[in-house]
């Protein structure tokens, strides 16, 4: 295996009102309406043109609490170990996260929105907007995660694993 190495900057953090990793929900699904800004560096806010017209957008983030690697855990709702990477789990080789939030406004270089589910103070890779006729797609399966009825996936969303 080749090492190459790419190097990441933070353009910004990610605020929100869960502060315990163990405590923070899951999935933006379970965040209805929680409330969340994104504070660019302000060389970035230039950047941010255009955004405004979307309702929602991906954050792409560092799981800088995450101190661990697992090639293999048992994620939320399983019963059974799956490979990091049939799993959304911050456990990852590069701790590479993405989250689909609501964009509610921009004043500047802070973004606020909704339905997050990051930690307060993770830093901020990228952002890039959700696109409906790119981004949906008909006939999608998702792995073990269709095994899991509707009503017992909604009904939890705070992390199941320990760090």
């Amino acid at each position: 295996m080749q090492d190459d190495t790419f190097g990441f900057r933070s353009i910004g953090v990610i605020h929100s009102p869960h502060k315990d990793v163990s405590r923070t929900p899951i999935q933006p699904v379970f965040c209805n309406d929680i409330k969340g800004r994104v504070v660019l560096e302000d060389e970035y806010a230039d950047g941010l043109r255009g955004l405004e017209g979307f309702s929602h957008i991906y954050l792409f983030y560092y799981f800088h609490e995450s101190r661990k690697v697992c090639l293999q855990l048992k994620p939320y709702l399983s019963d059974q170990e799956q490979g990091i990477f049939a799993s959304r789990a911050p456990h990852r080789p590069n701790k590479l996260g993405m989250s689909l939030v609501r964009l509610m406004s921009i004043e500047g270089n802070v973004l606020h929105i909704k339905d997050i589910d990051v930690i307060d103070g993770t830093p901020l890779f990228d952002i890039k907007p959700y696109i409906q006729r790119f981004d949906s797609r008909e006939n999608a399966r998702s792995g073990w995660q269709d095994t899991i009825p509707d009503d017992i996936a909604g009904s939890r969303g705070v992390r199941e694993y320990k760090e």
